[in-house]
């Protein structure tokens, strides 16, 4: 195959596969359990698989997809809500901070191929960066303490997306692998 039908190939699965991984959050995403202020939901589950998927500005790219589906008013958040309100709500804070938790985990997936235990310590870092703008927004627009804000939307979201984390450093090397041998991925 030359050189050119790679490059092609290539770009056809990252725009497929980006506008796939779009569809699975969408499905997934609006699913909740209500616990409190901030729901749990899979979102985070697929942008952590996301990771292994594509490279880092096709994984990114996927979450702003979703995003923008939702602001237009498509029912893919929580609840099955969409909608500018929903991004401006106590929970948009989180919303948004999809984009650098994607950014942030599928880079460190690529920056450490192999290193599995720096890629969950970027899968972390970026669920804390998600925890915090989720929370500082959830202040602001809730008008709530840091400490209740903490207490109500982070802590009980921790042992959660532990276990996503760890569902996806398991299965997402395992579903590259085949895409690769499958020769749909390099």
């Amino acid at each position: 195959m030359n050189e050119s039908a790679v490059v092609r190939r290539s770009k056809t699965y990252a725009l497929a596969m980006t506008a796939v991984m779009a569809a699975v959050t969408c499905v997934l995403a609006p699913v909740a359990l209500p616990i409190g202020p901030i729901p749990i939901t899979l979102c985070t589950l697929v942008i952590y698989l996301t990771a292994y998927l594509l490279p880092w500005r096709w994984a990114t790219a996927t979450t702003v997809v979703y995003i923008l589906l939702g602001a237009v008013g498509m029912p893919v958040f929580t609840g099955f809500t969409g909608g500018v309100g929903k991004m401006l709500g106590p929970t948009g804070g989180y919303i948004v901070g999809y984009i650098p938790l994607a950014l942030i985990c599928a880079l460190s997936v690529r920056l450490f191929p192999k290193k599995r235990v720096l890629q969950v310590v970027g899968m972390l870092l970026g669920t804390a960066v998600l925890y915090a703008l989720g929370t500082a927004w959830y202040c602001v627009q809730a008008q709530a303490a840091l400490g209740a804000a903490v207490a109500a939307c982070v802590f009980p979201f921790i042992p959660g997306d532990l276990l996503k984390i760890a569902v996806a450093v398991a299965a997402g090397p395992v579903l590259h692998a085949r895409l690769v041998s499958a020769g749909l991925m390099d």
